[in-house]
Order: C-alpha cells, then sequence, then structure tokens
C-alpha cells in the first residue's frame, strides 16, 4: 500500500492537472508541499531546482532548438521539397510522399516535431490543396509525419531521456532510434497510397522546376547538415552539446551566407522564440526534480511500480499495459512532461523484467510520437491545423489512419528489439 506521504504526491499532482493547473506548477508545488510535510528539509526545494537542470547534456536542449528553428526560417524545407519532388516525380500519391520524405529528413537536423511541421505544413499544404488533397488530411499527414523527428536523430526527447536514464547513452540512443524512426515514417506511407489512389489525389502534380541537378545543388546545404551532425558524432570530433553548436553556427552560415534569407532581425526573433520555448521546458525539468526528490524520498515510485506489478506478472501483459498508458498521456501531455512524470514510475518495472534500457527508451518514444498528432493535445496537429486554416476536430477521420499505421510499426520494434538495439551494438555503443 501506498504511504500518505505518497497518496499526498500522487493524488495531489492528479488533482491539480485536472483542475488546469500548469505542470510545472502541479510538479513543484505538490512536491515542496510534500517535502516540507514529511520533513525532508525545505533548503532540499531549490538544491533539486538548480541540480534538475545543472546538467552537461542539458545544454543540447536549448541549442538544438535554437538551430531547428534557425534551419526552418532559412528556407531549407522549401528546398528540400523541390529537390525531393524531382525524385518522386508525377504520380498519385506524389505530394504526400515529399511531405513524408521531407518530414523525416528534416527530423535529422531539427530534432524538435512541431518545428519540422511547421516548417513542411507552410511550403506543402498549399500546393497538396491544389492537387485535390483535403487540407484536414495534409494537416494530418505532416503533423504525423513530422512526429518522426523525436525519434530520428538528433532527437530532444532522447536527450531528456538520457538525463533521467544516464545508462542508455545519448549516441546510442541516437543510433537506436533511427531504424525504427524510418521504420514509422514509412508506415506512414501505406496509408498515403492507398488512399491518394482510391480518392485520385495528386494525380496531376508536376515535379518541381529546374530538374535534378539544379534541385539538388539548390538542396544540398540542408542534405549535408545531419551528415555533419551525426557524422561527427560518430568520429567523435564532438559530443552532443558541441554538436547542437556546430548546426546552429551551420544553419546561420547557411541562410546569412548561402540562401541569405536571414537578416538580423530574423536572427533575433528566432532567438527570442527559441529562448521563450527552451526557458518552459527548463522551469518544468527545474521543478520536476522536486517532485522526483519527493516521490524517491518517500519511496512513492517503487511503491507504485509495486502496485503495477500487482496486476500481472506477464512481461507481455505488462509492456502492453505501459504502451496504453502512454499513449493515452500521450493525447493530454507533451513528450518531455510524460518522461518527467512517469519515467520515475517505470524505472523499477524497467529493472525488474530486465529490460534494455535504449530499447525501452525508443518505444516510450515512438509512443510520445504518436501522442504528438492524437487529438485532443496534440501539438503537431495544433500547428499544421492553424496553418491549414481547419480545426483539429476535422483531422480526425484521417489522424486515424496514421496513428493505426505508427502502431504498426511500434508493436513491430517492442517484437523485434533488435530493430533499436542492432544499429548501436553494430556502432560499438
Amino acid at each position: 500500500m501506498l504511504a500518505e506521504g505518497s497518496l499526498i504526491l500522487l493524488l495531489g499532482f492528479a488533482l491539480l492537472l485536472v483542475l488546469g493547473a500548469p505542470l510545472a506548477v502541479g510538479l513543484g508545488l505538490v512536491g515542496a508541499i510534500v517535502i516540507l510535510r514529511e520533513g525532508l528539509g525545505i533548503m532540499s526545494v531549490p538544491t533539486n531546482v538548480y541540480t534538475g537542470i545543472a546538467k552537461y547534456p542539458l545544454l543540447a536542449l536549448p541549442v538544438f532548438i535554437l538551430a531547428g528553428m534557425i534551419f526552418e526560417r532559412a528556407g531549407v524545407a522549401e528546398r528540400l521539397v523541390r529537390f525531393v519532388s524531382v525524385l518522386v516525380g508525377k504520380r498519385a500519391g506524389g505530394p504526400a510522399i515529399v511531405a513524408v520524405l521531407v518530414c523525416m529528413f528534416l527530423g535529422g537536423i531539427s530534432g524538435s516535431g512541431p518545428a519540422d511541421a511547421a516548417a513542411v505544413a507552410m511550403v506543402m499544404i498549399p500546393g497538396m490543396a491544389a492537387q485535390g488533397y483535403p487540407r484536414e488530411f495534409s494537416a494530418s499527414l505532416i503533423a504525423a509525419a513530422g512526429s518522426t523527428a523525436i525519434l530520428i536523430p538528433p532527437s530532444l526527447a532522447f536527450i531528456v531521456y538520457n538525463i533521467l536514464v544516464p545508462q542508455a547513452s545519448i549516441p546510442a540512443l541516437f543510433a537506436a532510434g533511427l531504424i525504427p524512426g524510418v521504420l514509422a515514417g514509412l508506415a506512414l506511407l501505406v496509408p498515403v497510397l492507398y488512399l491518394s489512389v482510391r480518392e485520385g489525389w495528386g494525380r496531376d502534380a508536376m515535379p518541381a522546376e529546374g530538374g535534378f541537378w539544379r534541385t539538388f545543388r539548390e538542396a544540398v546545404w540542408g542534405l549535408i547538415a545531419p551528415v555533419i551532425i551525426l557524422g561527427g558524432l560518430r568520429l567523435g570530433l564532438f559530443t552532443p552539446t558541441e554538436a547542437a553548436v556546430v548546426a546552429a553556427f551551420y544553419g546561420l552560415f547557411v541562410g546569412l551566407v548561402v540562401y541569405r534569407t536571414l537578416d538580423l532581425r530574423r536572427i533575433y526573433q528566432v532567438l527570442v522564440e527559441s529562448a521563450e520555448i527552451s526557458a518552459v521546458v527548463m522551469i518544468i525539468i527545474a521543478l520536476a526534480s522536486v517532485f522526483a526528490h519527493a516521490g524517491s524520498t518517500l519511496g512513492a515510485f517503487d511503491a507504485f511500480a509495486k502496485l503495477l506489478l500487482g496486476f500481472t506478472a506477464s512481461e507481455t501483459a505488462m509492456l502492453a499495459m505501459i504502451m496504453v498508458m502512454l499513449l493515452i498521456a500521450g493525447m493530454l501531455l507533451d513528450a518531455i512532461s510524460i518522461f518527467l512524470v512517469f519515467l520515475p514510475i517505470l524505472l523499477p518495472i524497467m529493472r525488474t523484467f530486465n529490460w534494455d534500457p535504449v530499447w525501452f527508451g525508443v518505444l516510450l518514444t515512438m509512443n510520445l510520437a504518436i501522442g504528438q498528432f492524437t487529438p485532443p493535445l496534440a501539438v503537431n496537429l495544433m500547428v499544421t491545423s492553424r496553418i491549414a486554416g481547419v480545426t483539429i476536430e476535422s483531422t480526425v477521420r484521417w489522424v486515424m489512419w496514421m496513428v493505426g499505421a505508427m502502431l504498426i510499426a511500434l508493436v513491430a520494434v517492442a517484437a523485434m528489439p533488435s530493430l533499436a538495439t542492432w544499429l548501436p551494438r553494430r556502432l560499438g555503443y
């Protein structure tokens, strides 16, 4: 049974969420109240706020957010769309295929689902509408394809997971996410092709003007960005944090010197917006540390994990139960918040069944990727729906196709862990 202090911690947090309190407030307030009530030392509150964000790997988080926004504003997505359109050619479903492939590629630059989805939606949705695609479908598809950004390295979600599960290194997580991320993106092509052929969408789409070599020369600066980031990590030229800095400066070079799409005013706007996003994330992480300290000290998380283990001794049933729980949570909370709230509870279960922490991290992230485009709180879908000028409610009939496709990819990775663990082991991580 859970002790009284543990019940106050968990139920109090749930109550504040139901009442609409911001996540950071709920975590910090309930954690501080329990610390005071249980006499755990009031000075542990500011100490944990500081130590929660005073971690070297977290430096990569705001810099990758900045790098993703720089590439978005530099016009890389537009040039990639033209190049991929030439490769795909004129066929039924061509524009939708282009949208999925470009989203997957941009995921190797930004690491952020909303930024990825926004960049592609701005370029693709008007053209797809002209080819007969319903705007609701286009918004759903791009939101789903953009979610692969938190799987395909570099991934902001994996950086946060590493903070909470340090035995899973960032290079190993980045490598582990590549095959599942590509698999999730390719799974989306199945409903895309079926619906496009059935409805006759995109049959008259013409490839971008300029031919292969011209569009390749324009897009090559974006094409080599993941090579620089991931190649440098693999060769040991820089750490993940240094890779984020390299990505940001490379994006500035492309935007200022090559494409000349950035000026001082736009750079200032990018700096302000990325700082605001980073500050929100850091505040949540800092106050989550107070909640985590209270829960771990009282043994609340271990007790709750034992409660879950009491429902079943079956490894498969437990994994399925966790996946369903996270899918539901992903519809209500963002990925980083879910990691901070649920991982302290799930880690004892992971250790009980001796699950590979890298594989487990990939499974959790795939669940959260699905949550990014599944209503009601679907951050990617909010972005693409706003750009498309449609309501989230009107996208549900199309979103379900995308959810089904990515669930198949999720089940495949759960059933065959080697899809996530083979590449890290091959690379020696």
